[in-house]
């Protein structure tokens, strides 16, 4: 069985050119008929869920492929690795969900929330999936102290502190933009990037935790995880390579 380009763009709900941009990037790439024309096969259709489930997840188009390519690639995992990233989008989903309703309960009450009761609701959803997201690892590598009082510390934050971490970490994401063209790890918007990872870093670490050995440490696990890897990747492609060559850099001063 096999489709036209045009037969597998309406089966799967996105558009031609997309497809076409697919072949260009070797992320999927049709048999050719003596016409000219493309055949995709259901390969080509079982290869093109995993792309768009990956680009679902937020990971860059050269590591997808780069995943898809990889002799030791299973699809099975690869499937159950997605299904755990969705429960996790659904359950702090569903946490949103009851914290909206119960504003929504009680401006219909006529009634003021308590912003301390709010606020620290917050940051409790935040701690909660933080320890789902990288809990075991984080208290593998640095003990159960250091995680319980980091906890603690996010815990402690008053509303300007957390507001001001919030805005440092899109900051963050902004500077990376700005400085993975650049292609210099060493140059000024690096340096910039990193001095202000330091700071945000400092705002959830225990005091005396940070030093420049834990940072670049660190650093490493941006490119190695891939949780991590796709959330700096999909603000910028290439940006977890990037931020983790220019923390080494910048940790090595």
């Amino acid at each position: 069985m096999g489709y036209a380009v045009k037969e597998l763009a309406a089966l799967s709900g996105v558009s031609v050119r997309t497809l076409h941009y697919y072949e260009e990037r070797g992320l999927l790439v049709p048999r050719r008929l003596a016409n000219g024309y493309r055949v995709y096969d259901a390969g080509d259709a079982a290869r093109l869920q995993q792309i768009l489930l990956y680009r679902d997840a937020g990971m860059a188009l050269a590591d997808i492929k780069d995943l898809l390519d990889d002799p030791a690639f299973d699809a099975r995992e690869a499937l159950r690795a997605h299904r755990e990233r969705l429960a996790r989008k659904i359950e702090q989903t569903e946490a949103m969900m009851r914290a909206v309703e119960r504003t929504l309960a009680n401006l219909e009450k006529g009634t003021a929330m308590d912003d301390a009761k709010r606020f620290e609701g917050m940051k409790r959803l935040a701690v909660e999936e933080n320890e789902r997201l990288y809990g075991e690892e984080a208290r593998a590598a640095y003990g159960d102290a250091a995680v319980d009082a980091s906890n603690e510390k996010v815990l402690a934050m008053d509303e300007g502190q957390w507001e001001s971490a919030e805005g440092l970490a899109e900051a963050i994401l902004d500077k990376l933009a700005e400085a993975v063209p650049t292609r210099d790890a060493h140059g000024g918007a690096a340096r910039e990037l990193c001095a202000m990872h330091e700071a945000w870093l400092k705002m959830y670490w225990p005091d005396g935790m940070y030093t420049r050995e834990a940072h670049a440490a660190l650093a490493e696990t941006y490119v190695a995880d891939e949780r991590f890897r796709m959330y700096y990747d999909a603000r910028v492609e290439g940006g977890a390579r990037f931020l983790r060559d220019a923390l080494k850099a910048y940790c090595a001063q």
